[in-house]
C-alpha cells in the first residue's frame, strides 16, 4: 500500500519545465543617445532599479521571458513558473520603493526578495494581465470606448475602488487609463509573446553595464477578462487627511490644486475626468498656461470654472493656495480667460436625449468642487446610466 501511495504521489507531481535558452545575438542595440523607458527616471540614474535580464531565473522558480512595462517604482516582466508550468508576471520594485500597499490590496501568487548590495528588491508575483485601458484606447481605430465597453470597465473599476476605500482604507491617487489592466483569458497570446522573444529578441541597450529593454506588447486577445485596478505605488492611507501634491496634472482634483485637506474623494474625481479620455477620446482638462509655460494650476482651475461654474467660498477657505487665484469673496483674479461656453453638455459629442442626460448626471456625481459632495464608489455603482443593459 505504501509503495502504491508513493507511486501515486510521483505520478501526480508535475515535472518542472526546463528553462528556455534565449538568443544572445540578433537583437537591435538602441543607441546610447536614445533615452529608453525607465532610463528617464532619476531612480535609474541613482542605480535603484534591479538589472533584470531576459532568461534570468529568480527564486529558483521564475524564468524571465520578456519585459511588459515600467514605472517610477518598478519594472514588470512576463515569466514562466518552471515548477507549475504556468505564466506569471514579476513586478520587480526599485530598492527604495514601498510596496506594502500593493501586497495588501492585490493578493499575490507569491512574493520574494532579491538580495543586492546597497538595498534589496521586493518582487510581487501575479497572474499575467493584458495591457492597459490606454493601450486598448489607442489600438481602437476610433480612439474611444463604446458605451457598453465603458460601462463594463467602470463597473469593475468602481467595485475595486469601493473595496480599496472601505476595506483597505487606501486612497489610490493615480487612477488613469494606464493603471487599469485586463485579465488574460486567451492564453495563446502568452505563447505568442514567448515565441516572439525567441524568434525576434527585444531591442535593448547597456547603460554603464546595466541592461535596459524595450517593452514587448501582447497581441490583441480574442476575448477580454475583467478590468483590474493596478499600480498602488502612490497609494496613501485614507484615514489621515493630506495636503501634499498628488495625482497626474490633468487629473488633479480641486482640493489638491488649492492645497486643502484631501482623502478618498480625490479618486472619485480622477474617475470622472478619466471617463472623458475613454469615451470622448480627449482630455477634459489640459491646464496649458497662456504664457506658454506648459501646465499651470491657474490654467487648470480656469478650465474647471468654465465647466462647473465658480467654486464655493467655503471650499476656498480650506485651501492654503486659494488666495493666489481668488479674492476673499470668491472672484477669479488671475489673468487667464474663463471659457464659460465650454459646458459638459456642449462638449459631450456622442450621446443624445435621455441617455445623454443620464450620462451627464452620472459624471456630475463625481465632478463636484466640494469633495464631500461627490458620490462614493458604492453610490455610483447604483447609478441608472451605469446599470443600463447590465441585467
Amino acid at each position: 500500500m505504501a509503495s502504491l501511495l508513493r507511486w501515486a504521489r510521483t505520478a501526480l507531481r508535475r515535472t518542472p519545465s526546463q528553462p528556455l535558452r534565449f538568443p544572445s545575438t540578433g537583437f537591435q542595440t538602441i543607441p546610447a543617445s536614445y533615452i529608453l523607458e525607465e532610463e528617464c527616471f532619476n531612480a535609474f540614474k541613482q542605480g535603484h532599479y534591479y538589472p533584470v535580464n531576459i532568461g534570468d531565473i529568480f527564486n529558483s522558480t521564475y524564468q524571465v521571458i520578456g519585459k511588459l512595462g515600467y514605472g517610477t517604482t518598478s519594472t514588470v516582466w512576463l515569466a514562466h513558473d518552471l515548477k507549475s508550468q504556468s505564466y506569471v508576471t514579476l513586478k520587480v520594485y526599485t530598492r527604495d520603493a514601498s510596496h506594502t500597499e500593493e501586497f495588501q490590496v492585490q493578493a499575490p501568487l507569491d512574493t520574494f526578495t532579491i538580495p543586492r548590495p546597497g538595498g534589496d528588491h521586493g518582487v510581487l508575483v501575479q497572474k499575467p494581465m493584458w495591457e492597459s485601458f490606454r493601450h486598448l484606447l489607442y489600438r481602437n481605430p476610433s480612439h474611444r470606448f463604446t458605451e457598453d465597453l465603458l460601462r463594463m470597465g467602470l463597473m469593475q473599476v468602481l467595485l475595486a475602488l469601493d473595496y480599496l476605500h472601505t476595506e483597505c482604507r487606501l486612497v489610490h491617487t493615480d487612477i488613469k487609463s494606464d493603471n487599469i489592466l485586463q485579465e488574460i483569458e486567451d492564453h495563446e497570446i502568452l505563447e505568442a509573446f514567448t515565441r516572439g522573444e525567441l524568434e525576434t529578441p527585444s531591442p535593448r541597450k547597456l547603460v554603464d553595464g546595466v541592461p535596459v529593454y524595450a517593452s514587448r506588447r501582447f497581441e490583441l486577445p480574442r476575448t477580454f477578462g475583467r478590468a483590474v485596478l493596478s499600480d498602488f505605488g502612490s497609494a496613501v492611507r485614507g484615514d489621515e487627511t493630506r495636503v501634499h501634491n498628488a495625482q497626474p496634472n490633468v487629473y488633479r482634483s480641486p482640493e489638491v490644486m488649492l492645497k486643502a485637506k484631501w482623502s478618498y474623494p480625490v479618486d472619485i474625481w480622477n474617475v470622472g475626468v478619466m471617463i472623458w479620455d475613454l469615451f470622448e477620446g480627449k482630455h477634459m482638462f489640459h491646464g496649458n498656461d497662456p504664457d506658454g509655460k506648459g501646465y499651470s494650476t491657474r490654467a487648470h482651475l480656469a478650465e474647471v470654472i468654465g465647466l462647473l461654474g465658480p467654486p464655493p467660498v467655503d471650499l476656498l477657505r480650506r485651501g492654503k493656495r486659494s488666495w493666489e487665484f481668488f479674492t476673499e469673496d470668491g472672484k477669479w483674479k488671475q489673468d487667464v480667460e474663463i471659457a464659460y461656453d465650454q459646458t459638459l453638455e456642449a462638449s459631450e459629442a456622442f450621446l443624445e436625449g435621455r441617455n445623454k442626460e443620464m450620462f451627464l448626471a452620472f459624471l456630475g456625481g463625481m465632478l463636484q468642487w466640494r469633495p464631500e459632495d461627490r458620490k462614493t464608489a458604492k453610490e455610483l455603482l447604483q447609478d441608472p446610466w451605469l446599470n443600463q443593459g447590465m441585467d
